[in-house]
């Protein structure tokens, strides 16, 4: 049997919060109503497993699918009886019990090992979405962390010394480095935050302010390579050259400082950006704490209805996370 809602085409908990890939615009209808997508699946799972009872229930003259809930009802009250009652008593015959059983799955439903297994997902998103909450919130500290050191590496003047200066560049680079040392096997495939876009885009959008050679080109500047900063392309990590930083500040040192200046309020905006109200890491903790609030309020009715399902059992990086969120949180 394949009941739409719980199998595995038809059951998809990802439509929660839009999809791990995509980040809905604040105030949209996605970002409003992600949570109602679970519910009518839901709904649906309740709908179609009494209406396949009905189909199959003795002298009830349907057709396997037709039933709906207006019929189920309508149908006991000539007789002053709940016919729903009646269809789930007799499921919880033929299943051999009423509830769930000892072996965490209703045997009243048609097909508890399909609703069992939509619960084990459930469990598994339960755990997994507060790990992500935890990582994401630890990466918006990074990222206000950077646009700081942007902020102080933009105060440097042309009267600051040489020493001074290879010294702020350097800070900046080891705050960067700090950065994707704490992140960089998150963002990987398989990591915690790969298919999360709000941190794709936040590595993506800061590496790429880093490597853009437009800042300081009306003085013949090209970028921050030509200040001795740039990013390696297999470690990500960013490297200081302080031989080209020296010869950039000997040939112009007022034409470095332009560029250094327009690079740190292009950076510092990016990181801004992209950690303010409504923009991408907040829009996603937003839905993350949606997602999760509904789950654990609901998460006792749910396995009422469906079964348990196997319990989460998170290992790594996410029992860690998890543990932070708790810690956060204070859940014991």
């Amino acid at each position: 049997m394949s009941v739409n809602g719980i199998n595995g085409s038809g059951f998809d908990i990802s439509k929660l919060l839009g999809s791990k890939a995509t980040t809905p615009a604040a105030g949209s209808a996605e970002a409003t109503d992600f949570l109602s997508s679970l519910k009518l699946q839901i709904a649906n799972v309740e709908s179609q497993t009494v209406g396949l009872l009905v189909s199959s229930a003795p002298g009830s003259g349907k057709v396997s699918g037709a039933a709906n809930f207006a019929d189920i009802l309508g149908a006991g009250k000539t007789a002053g009886t709940s016919s729903l009652d009646a269809l789930l008593g007799s499921a919880a015959g033929v299943g051999g019990t009423n509830g769930v059983s000892a072996a965490g799955r209703n045997m009243a439903l048609f097909d508890p090992e399909s609703a069992y297994k939509m619960m084990t997902s459930i469990n598994s998103f339960a755990v997994n979405f507060k790990a992500e909450s935890s990582e994401l919130s630890d990466m918006k500290s990074y990222v206000s962390t950077l646009q700081q050191e942007a902020v102080k590496l933009g105060s440097t003047a042309v009267s600051t010394s040489n020493d001074e200066i290879r010294g702020r560049v350097q800070a900046f680079a080891n705050a960067y480095n700090g950065w994707m040392q704490r992140f960089g096997s998150e963002l990987q495939d398989g990591g915690m935050l790969a298919g999360t876009q709000a941190a794709k885009v936040s590595q993506w959008e800061l590496e790429q302010s880093i490597a853009n050679p437009f800042n300081g080109a009306m003085n013949g500047v090209h970028g921050m390579a030509d200040l001795g900063l740039s990013i390696d392309p297999v470690t990500k990590l960013a490297t200081v050259d302080n031989a080209r930083l020296d010869a950039t500040l000997a040939g112009n040192k007022t034409a470095a400082i332009g560029a250094l200046h327009e690079f740190t309020t292009n950076f510092a905006k990016s990181a801004e950006l992209l950690s303010s109200a409504g923009n991408f890491i907040a829009n996603r903790l937003d839905n993350l704490t949606r997602a999760i609030s509904y789950i654990d309020s609901n998460m006792t009715s749910l396995q009422a209805e469906f079964g348990l399902g196997d319990s989460a059992t998170p290992t790594g990086q996410v029992a860690k996370a998890l543990a932070n969120y708790n810690a956060v949180h204070g859940i014991g």
